[in-house]
């Protein structure tokens, strides 16, 4: 019994570089035609969602210097009409802020475009597998940078964002949370979205994964 051939991935470029969007296409047609298919492109962000709806696409490739919109602002729109659609950010820089914003707005991968338009072809495959893809030299700088963060953070907090910091990464719900703070739950809200932006926290799962990274609950134990 025969098995039907798997389609291939549709894919879609974004980047302000025509000839690169072009150059990417053919590499891809002609090393991996039978695994992605580009089935189009454009140089502007604003574009790019319904460039994605259009052609269904299941990958989307992001140059993150786009102007005006820029390229993290493009994955964001992407990702939030299409959140099934992979997203590969391009840079041609290694901004290490950029490519962490880049992951947070959605991103499923961040590659430079420095490297040989070659290498994308592996990272793609994994994409679209489900798997997350970043240059390890790369995510060994980000990891750093975010730990020389965590390290400052607690002396740039006062004790009650120390302490609210706590109770939130414990996974205690907002009424939990504003007993203890002796506050309305309205107010409680509003302290935790203030403490969420102090930290640089996109919600409540990045606030707790950045207090385990400072050891905030290893110095507040549960019952203490």
């Amino acid at each position: 019994m025969s098995t039907a051939p798997t389609a291939p991935h549709v894919v879609v470029i974004v980047d302000d570089h025509a000839l690169f969007a072009q150059g990417l296409a053919l590499l891809l047609e002609s090393r991996a035609g039978d695994t992605f298919r580009v089935a189009g492109s454009t140089t502007v962000g604003e574009e790019a969602v319904a460039l994605v709806g259009k052609h269904r696409a299941g990958i989307a490739i992001v140059d993150l210097a786009l102007p005006p919109l820029g390229g993290v602002e493009t994955i964001r729109r992407i990702r939030a009409a299409y959140p099934a659609t992979r997203v590969l950010a391009l840079s041609g820089t290694e901004d290490l802020d950029l490519a962490a914003a880049a992951m947070r707005a959605g991103a499923d991968g961040y590659l430079g475009k420095s490297a040989d338009p070659e290498v994308l072809v592996a990272p793609l495959l994994s994409i679209a597998a489900g798997v997350r893809v970043l240059r390890a030299e790369l995510l060994d700088a980000l990891l750093v940078a975010a730990d020389r963060t965590a390290d400052g953070l607690l002396d740039r907090l006062g004790e009650r964002d120390i302490e609210l910091w706590t109770l939130l990464a414990r996974g205690l719900e907002t009424a939990d949370i504003a007993r203890p703070m002796l506050v309305s739950e309205r107010t409680a809200k509003r302290m935790i979205a203030s403490l969420l932006h102090k930290l640089g926290a996109a919600n409540r799962i990045e606030a707790a994964a950045l207090a385990g990274r400072c050891g905030l609950l290893d110095e507040h134990p549960a019952g203490r």
